[in-house]
């Protein structure tokens, strides 16, 4: 079963980076983004894709809250849920060097 976003936060590892994929910062202007924001992580770290539908505004405030949490765009097209996580694992693995 899919788990709240609450549950996930309240048990959250505060030094482990959660790279969440915005969808509402689809097609916005970047200076690199999301690769800049990626290569910065150093820690241990996740990836968080949201249901399809995408983050409600809430959700999304609530993660832009955490210091630990990183948005990136995944580009100007909202993609399927399952596409995403690999669109974004790969995306991190090329950044990071470890492709």
């Amino acid at each position: 079963d899919p788990l709240k976003l609450e549950q996930i936060l309240e048990d959250w590892d505060e030094s482990r980076t959660l790279i969440f994929a915005d969808e509402a910062k689809a097609g916005e202007e970047s200076d690199g983004e999301p690769a800049a924001a990626l290569s910065k992580i150093k820690a241990p770290a996740a990836i968080l894709i949201g249901p399809e539908g995408g983050f409600t505004e809430q959700e999304r405030e609530i993660l832009r809250a955490k210091p630990y949490c990183v948005p990136i765009s995944l580009g100007p097209r909202i993609l399927r849920a399952d596409t995403a996580v690999a669109a974004t694992l790969a995306l991190w693995q090329a950044v990071s060097g470890d492709w």
